[in-house]
């Protein structure tokens, strides 16, 4: 009797394959929830960033304005915060940024700084969005300084 016992635990010992089937179907559903929700605050986070070096640019570019008396131009562009420009009177030592290179955004591309856009403002500092092209909607579309965040 007890070689009964013995031989029939020795049987269960283990999963069966559609056991097995289950759980990998179960866990591949969890991992595909989890990682959407995931890749999508990434995303959020990336647009949450470049608003916030929008406003710190847009702020930089009207300080240098006050500072000089002129916005940088078009060929000068975003640069100008960082290097001192050859004509500019005024000019803040040591630059209108904390750092030594002007940022870029969340999806490492550069800004695009553009005088007296059609928008009717003095200036507007573009970022193009996750793809970087003109155009595009959701995490694709443009970013502007001059939108109110």
């Amino acid at each position: 009797m007890e070689a009964k016992r013995e031989k029939r635990r020795r049987a269960r010992s283990g999963f069966t394959m559609i056991e097995l089937v289950a759980m990998l179907i179960i866990i591949g559903l969890l991992a595909a929830v989890v990682g959407t929700n995931v890749m999508g605050k990434i995303e959020r986070g990336k647009v949450t960033t470049t608003k916030t070096s929008l406003k710190i640019l847009q702020s930089a570019v009207n300080q240098f304005k006050m500072d000089t008396g002129r916005y940088p131009s078009e060929e000068e562009g975003l640069t100008v915060l960082i290097e001192e420009p050859a004509d500019a009177e005024g000019w803040e030592p040591g630059g209108y940024l904390d750092t030594t290179e002007v940022p870029l955004d969340g999806w490492r591309n550069e800004f695009y700084y553009e005088l007296e856009p059609a928008s009717g403002k003095p200036f507007v500092i573009i970022s193009y969005g996750a793809d970087g092209e003109e155009g595009g909607e959701g995490y694709d579309a443009d970013l502007y300084s001059t939108d109110a965040f």
